[in-house]
């Protein structure tokens, strides 16, 4: 059993919410214990282990993880030699990819990358922040940052820091200079792990299923009973892009008609429909769509 057993890290921080309501969707419930960095799965042979997203690269890639769910960032940043199984774009906030920016004060001088030239800039993404600055020939001293780098901007010349919306860089009367690089979710695997076929279907399979339950994200399904005499009227308010699943009823008169489409399209769709003559129109949520 234990050979079996696939370890993975799910994230703690700002990501655990969002990866537990994905597993959720994708059909594996996680039962979280505050005081537990090892909570308990619906699945005999999934071990998930809690830990930081910053280090979770450097545990799959020296085996005490089999997979695990990290930015992209976080990997570029270890230099991690691990094997990238598939994107999840999600995350608390947007499906966008986040960005790590450059950002100086509001009232800063500083206009451009190459301003800070001797300059102090503050991060917790050392090492790719210094890759940048070589890249541009800008000598300038980066500095590890223990988090609540925003708060820093003000000791310091600038800072590089994550951000989704750009919100909080408002908030604290930070201007941002130009972007340092771009992360996005990753699903990650072992390179020996990979190796193993049982292993490597399960992850596979996983990771089949949480792509699922993000494709189905701001989705809905759509069944209604349409007239024969109606249907091409139906069929041409329907989303071009969509096609339906069309079934006989046991009145020949009429068919079922079946289609995923999204959610803010639905609001608009159902009274179209109605008018165009559909009846018996039910919406559903969807928790996963597999192309």
């Amino acid at each position: 059993m234990a050979d079996k057993l696939v370890k993975i890290g799910i994230p703690t921080g700002s990501l655990n919410k969002a990866t537990i309501e994905l597993f959720r969707k994708a059909g594996f419930h996680i039962f979280e214990s505050k005081r537990s960095y090892f909570p308990q799965i619906d699945d005999e042979f999934i071990q998930p282990i809690c830990l930081r997203a910053q280090e979770m690269s450097d545990y799959v890639a020296d085996g005490l993880l089999d997979a695990g769910i990290t930015g992209y960032d976080w990997i570029i940043e270890n230099e991690s030699d691990v094997i990238e199984v598939t994107e999840l774009q999600y995350s608390k906030v947007t499906s966008r990819p986040a960005r790590w920016v450059l950002a100086v004060p509001n009232e800063s001088k500083l206009q451009k990358p190459e301003d800070l030239q001797g300059k102090i800039v503050a991060t917790e993404l050392v090492n790719v922040t210094r890759k940048y600055f070589a890249r541009k020939c800008v000598d300038a001293k980066v500095e590890f940052s223990w988090g609540a780098t925003e708060v820093k901007a003000r000791l310091v010349d600038a800072i590089v820091e994550l951000t989704e919306t750009g919100s909080s860089l408002q908030a604290n009367n930070l201007r941002i200079i130009d972007t340092v690089t771009t992360s996005t979710t990753k699903f990650i695997s072992n390179k020996n792990t990979w190796k193993d076929k049982q292993k490597r279907k399960k992850i596979e399979n996983i990771a089949i299923l949480l792509k699922a339950a993000i494709e189905a994200r701001n989705q809905v399904g759509l069944k209604m009973n349409v007239k024969r005499e109606n249907f091409e009227r139906i069929l041409k308010i329907l989303p071009a892009e969509k096609s339906p699943t069309i079934s006989n009823l046991a009145d020949s008169e009429f068919v079922a008609v079946e289609v995923i489409v999204e959610d803010k399209v639905e609001r608009s769709l159902v009274p179209a429909l109605k008018r165009a003559g559909a009846s018996g129109i039910i919406t559903y949520p969807v928790n996963k769509v597999i192309h």
